[in-house]
């Protein structure tokens, strides 16, 4: 990666007439990243500046309360993993963090994800093939109070199919990198879903490589724990692939909540689509939500478009909604960019009244309909009926 660097002058640093702002220094007289793909990235950890909290990638994140993850030791040895009826014809294993698997999909563009990554001694591996539907349910739940370290690598082989669901619940201190590769003509669903305790703080990094044809769905539900980041990052890079990205979560009393998505369409003829839904309720619950969408120069005839939306229904919340879109091509069929974050639509609310609904059913009912647009697209009937219920357990435990 190159790194453009600013003149130094008796009147201080500026590159081609520009200073650094009154607010603030470019530090180490280096201009700013000027486009997302060229974000430095390493797997060691001492590679990249200590955080302060003041970075544009950590200025929404308390970064305070996951320092531990960020800069001290953690245990990277393999942890216990409880099966949910896999397909025979998944492989699933641990293998050492030097298996060439490992690295296939990405490396860490920020300090957390390399402690992870450089910590780790054992990663997971899971592998679908053959021509039929496999699925793949893995549940994580003894993990503990101690600060931890974990790495996955899920591979789909050319035209096959599969369905996986990476489940995390119980206590967790834990900084992660989940490394995803859909060879050519390949469709995979991963689905990660967030169900920590309490107080569980969790970190993670998701890189995903979409090969020639193939079809990658990614799904983020988190739900539980205390502060939960998870940052996927998909690359369309085979011609005429398609990644469809969505999220759901909602936000309780002190929760914080946060996914930073990037989407960067490499091949022609790529389609891509982001749709987040969040709802927040009681006092300090935060989301943050960063949706970065980047169309290459080679990326001619892409069809992309992200969105995400929130739905507040309390007062003490606070939802951050930051859509990017970067576009290096002309050539392209369309791309396009949403945000909103608001109450409850009164006409909804109304409607629903006029027919012999209590205001507090209208409620419960509209919150449903909001967010069960994503719990549709998990492809597992047995598990969004799950979720359909673990929603309505949450406005439950929010009221």
């Amino acid at each position: 990666m190159s790194i453009a660097t600013t003149q130094t002058s008796a009147a201080g640093s500026e590159q081609h007439g520009a200073r650094a702002h009154s607010d603030g220094g470019w530090g180490a007289a280096t201009v700013p990243v000027q486009t997302r793909s060229e974000r430095f990235s390493s797997t060691r950890h001492e590679d990249f500046a200590p955080v302060l909290g003041v970075e544009i990638d950590w200025k929404l994140t308390p970064v305070s309360r996951v320092k531990t993850l960020i800069d001290d030791e953690l245990d990277g040895s393999a942890y216990d993993l409880a099966d949910r009826g896999s397909s025979s014809g998944a492989a699933v294993e641990w293998i050492g963090m030097d298996d060439p698997r490992v690295g296939s999909a990405g490396t860490p563009e920020d300090r957390a994800a390399a402690n992870a990554w450089s910590s780790t001694q054992k990663a997971l591996s899971v592998t679908v093939s053959g021509d039929e539907r496999i699925a793949v349910g893995l549940d994580r739940s003894g993990f503990g109070s101690a600060p931890r370290a974990a790495h996955t690598v899920i591979t789909a082989k050319p035209n096959s199919q599969g369905h996986v669901v990476l489940r995390s619940s119980g206590p967790g201190v834990l900084a992660e990198n989940v490394e995803i590769v859909v060879e050519d003509g390949a469709r995979l669903t991963v689905v990660s879903l967030q169900e920590w305790d309490d107080y569980a703080l969790h970190l993670a990094s998701h890189f995903a490589r979409v090969g020639r044809d193939a079809s990658l769905t990614h799904i983020v539900v988190s739900l539980g724990g205390a502060i939960v980041r998870v940052n996927p990052s998909v690359h369309l890079s085979g011609e005429g692939a398609n990644g469809d990205l969505y999220g759901l979560y909602f936000a309780d009393a002190g929760q914080h909540l946060e996914q930073r998505v990037y989407l960067h369409h490499e091949a022609a003829h790529t389609v891509g689509r982001v749709n987040y839904k969040g709802a927040l309720q009681g006092d300090g619950a935060r989301t943050v939500w960063v949706g970065d969408v980047l169309i290459g120069r080679d990326a001619t005839g892409t069809d992309s478009y992200e969105q995400n939306r929130n739905l507040v229904l309390s007062e003490g919340t606070r939802a951050d909604s930051i859509p990017n879109l970067e576009i290096e091509t002309g050539d392209i069929l369309g791309a396009g960019h949403a945000s909103a974050t608001g109450r409850f639509d009164d006409e909804q609310l109304f409607y629903l009244q006029a027919r012999g609904i209590s205001e507090a059913e209208a409620r419960r009912l509209v919150v449903i309909g909001f967010l069960n647009e994503i719990v549709q697209k998990v492809g597992d009937p047995e598990l969004e009926s799950y979720l359909a219920g673990r929603i309505v357990d949450e406005l439950g435990a929010a009221s």
